[in-house]
């Protein structure tokens, strides 16, 4: 498998799951997704390193934390409006 076939198909991925995640898959909600999927795991396999960035970079912190609650927000919608449609179906 090539390289650029490789990405297309991750692509693909991180595009459906952002739509599962937060209900829509735009251009900004994919880029939030694969930013906190790449803080978290780095964050969890390389918490030093995690640290350490955190404390070079403040103002990244603090907007990787803005990127987390509005992933979040979305979330919690998307779960409340399905919950919504489950109820009105039963």
């Amino acid at each position: 498998m090539e390289t650029k076939e490789l990405s297309e198909q991750l692509q693909a991925m991180i595009d459906k799951y952002t739509e599962l995640l937060t209900g829509e898959n735009s251009k900004e909600s994919v880029e939030k997704v694969q930013q906190w999927i790449m803080y978290n795991h780095i964050a969890k396999q390389m918490p030093a390193l995690a640290k350490h960035w955190n404390s070079l970079y403040p103002e990244g912190k603090e907007e990787m934390k803005k990127v987390v609650l509005d992933i979040q927000k979305k979330n919690k919608e998307l779960k409340a409006k399905e919950a919504e449609s489950n109820e009105e179906k039963s």
